[in-house]
């Protein structure tokens, strides 16, 4: 079994922070995101909003794809987001758990942790390959996780600059979509259209459509 954990700090307060995490499917750099329903939903006597969601991803596999559970609970009072992720498809080759940990500093500024756990039941002498390659993956995906986060928090503060402003104030150039690697088939062409027209349809909602 192998553990991962990082931090990094937000410049934006707690409440814009958590609201970009939790809008940051569709992105361009999720691409290989292709849906995100919420199941359930229910606030606790303490205040807190719990809420499950199944995300339906494009798997390393060529061809393939995996369902992820999520569940999230919001403290609004204490100013804390704690988010579970966990594959729920080929745990036996490989389970990935990660949380996310969101909070408020003192200074006003926000803090993330993100923490992984991966682990390998394959066996055949391949375990510590698999937990290994896993590694790799889930530090890639903290990246290109808030790259995304980054461009949601920018397209906030532009539309709360620019409310009431003509949609041309967007300029594409906020965001550098990574080049697609080279596991993606090009058979997810289609799928790549899907996600695009989603982020359009997103990003149309918080600036106006032309």
């Amino acid at each position: 079994m192998k553990f991962y954990t990082q931090s990094f700090t937000y410049d934006d307060s707690w409440s814009i922070v958590s609201l970009a995490y939790f809008l940051r499917y569709p992105n361009p750099y999720a691409s290989h995101i292709l849906s995100c329903d919420v199941i359930s939903r229910e606030l606790t006597p303490a205040g807190t909003l719990l809420t499950t969601r199944l995300i339906l991803k494009r798997g390393i596999i060529s061809r393939t794809e995996a369902w992820v559970i999520e569940e999230s609970e919001v403290d609004p009072l204490g100013k804390t987001v704690q988010c579970r992720t966990k594959n729920l498809e080929f745990t036996k080759v490989m389970q990935v758990e990660e949380t996310a940990f969101i909070r408020q500093n003192e200074d006003g500024q926000t803090l993330q942790t993100n923490e992984a756990r991966i682990r390998s039941r394959f066996g055949w002498g391949l375990t510590k390959r698999i937990e290994a390659f896993g590694m790799h993956r889930v530090e890639s995906h903290v990246q290109r996780s808030r790259d995304g986060i980054s461009l949601i928090l920018n397209m906030i503060r532009q539309s709360r600059q620019t409310l009431g402003a003509p949609a041309t104030t967007y300029s594409p150039s906020m965001y550098h979509p990574p080049k697609e690697e080279s596991s993606v088939p090009s058979a997810a062409h289609s799928e790549s259209r899907q996600n695009t027209s989603s982020w359009r349809g997103w990003k149309g909602w918080l600036f106006g459509n032309p």
